[in-house]
């Protein structure tokens, strides 16, 4: 890839966080890869000595436990999980301080879990406690606080690698590093003969998305896909990820040197505002509605707000200032698509039943009153999905091999 595409990146990045996976930082028996922390740490090391700073997003608490603990199967039994977690997660944080204090630096354990980013005061106190943190030099490594979560610790698909790119638009982090243990995102199954990293995705849509190839199973919760949708959240918003090998020992300093490393999402445009960015993938949606194409297109392409003419159906029971998801119907099999942006509703779901469809001059007559010609205003409106769900003529930058398969 020409350098011309990383340098800009490189150049306004000044907060970076970093997910780091269990399959990086664990050994086939389960434990801890104690050279790996040390590596890792190192790195993190070389990246806060250009000035810039850093938040490690760490997975592996619960593999730790296991390790600890002598188990060679996860637990299945919520509590068993819990608390093989909390064993776990002190041997994980101990390690990371042991490494940076080599170095004259800290680790600050932050455990999160997904109700402390819905509630727009936690969401700002975290942000806040977070950007202390990086003020005094230290190390922030977030985990889910797997001790108290439930429906994280029941999944299996997607924790951290979602957690990170939540802590990445929270903060207004220009870059996102995934690290796997993968090289990137390839053309076809990394297995195949012929396979090709790609340096470069300009675009997410769901050509790119139908790449992800996933090997689920082990101690491992992510996977590719989980990769792309926390790149896709990162760009959205503004900023920009990279998905690399965690098991090179000099992956951040290449990175951070401009190599051409795994493969670069860049950003849609410009930094999404903070509030825009709570909306649109922190604060807990209490309903959907689904819209027609117009509507998506005049909200999408546009900035327009979102009127009742466009509304089709309404889903979930939600009242006044409440946020809600928008879709639009696939025509082919009338379901819903993946929603494309979140607002904050001006009517209850009652009354956006009665509405629906109708125009705005209409609105008086059938509710008796007329407080809002919009159902979500504009500035209450977040888009978080621009992409047609169609595959883009060209999305990626691919290599493209002889004869090869189809």
């Amino acid at each position: 890839m020409p350098a011309a595409v990383r340098e800009p990146v490189l150049h306004r990045t000044r907060t970076v966080v970093v997910k780091v996976g269990t399959r990086v930082l664990t050994r086939s028996d389960g434990l801890l890869d104690q050279q790996r922390i040390a590596s890792l740490s190192r790195q993190i090391d070389s990246v806060l000595a250009t000035g810039r700073q850093l938040v490690l997003v760490s997975s592996g608490a619960v593999a730790a436990g296991m390790g600890r603990l002598g188990l060679t199967r996860r637990p299945r039994e919520l509590p068993d999980l819990q608390a093989v977690a909390a064993i776990g997660q002190s041997l994980l944080v101990e390690s990371y301080e042991r490494a940076l204090r080599e170095h004259r630096r800290h680790a600050a354990q932050v455990l999160l879990v997904a109700d402390d980013l819905h509630d727009r005061r936690r969401y700002l106190n975290i942000r806040n406690t977070l950007r202390k943190i990086l003020d005094h030099q230290a190390v922030p490594i977030v985990n889910e606080n797997d001790t108290v979560s439930v429906e994280e610790l029941r999944t299996s698909f997607g924790d951290n690698d979602h957690l990170a790119a939540q802590v990445a638009t929270l903060l207004s982090a220009e870059l996102l590093v995934l690290l796997s243990d993968v090289a990137g995102l390839y053309d076809r199954p990394p297995e195949m003969p012929g396979a090709r990293l790609i340096p470069h995705v300009k675009r997410i849509d769901s050509s790119v998305e139908a790449l992800a190839h996933d090997r689920l199973g082990g101690l491992s919760k992510g996977g590719m896909a989980s990769k792309i949708a926390a790149a896709r959240m990162v760009t959205e918003a503004g900023g920009d990820c990279v998905i690399a090998s965690g098991r090179s020992d000099d992956v951040l300093p290449r990175i951070f040197a401009g190599e051409d490393v795994g493969t670069l999402f860049t950003t849609r445009g410009e930094a999404m505002p903070a509030r825009k960015r709570w909306l649109g993938w922190s604060a807990d949606c209490r309903g959907s509605l689904m819209v027609d194409a117009g509507a998506r297109d005049a909200i999408v392409s546009r900035g327009s707000s979102l009127l009742a003419a466009g509304i089709q159906a309404v889903e979930g029971f939600f009242t006044c200032g409440d946020l809600v998801s928008l879709a639009t119907f696939d025509p082919d099999t009338t379901t819903a698509q993946a929603p494309f942006a979140r607002g904050l509703v001006n009517y209850t779901a009652a009354e956006v039943r009665q509405i629906a469809g109708l125009k705005t001059e209409q609105i008086g007559e059938v509710l008796g009153t007329f407080p809002y010609e919009e159902v979500i205003h504009r500035d209450n409106l977040s888009v978080i999905r621009r992409g047609s769900t169609q595959p883009a003529a060209t999305t990626a930058t691919v290599p493209s091999p002889p004869n090869a398969p189809t």
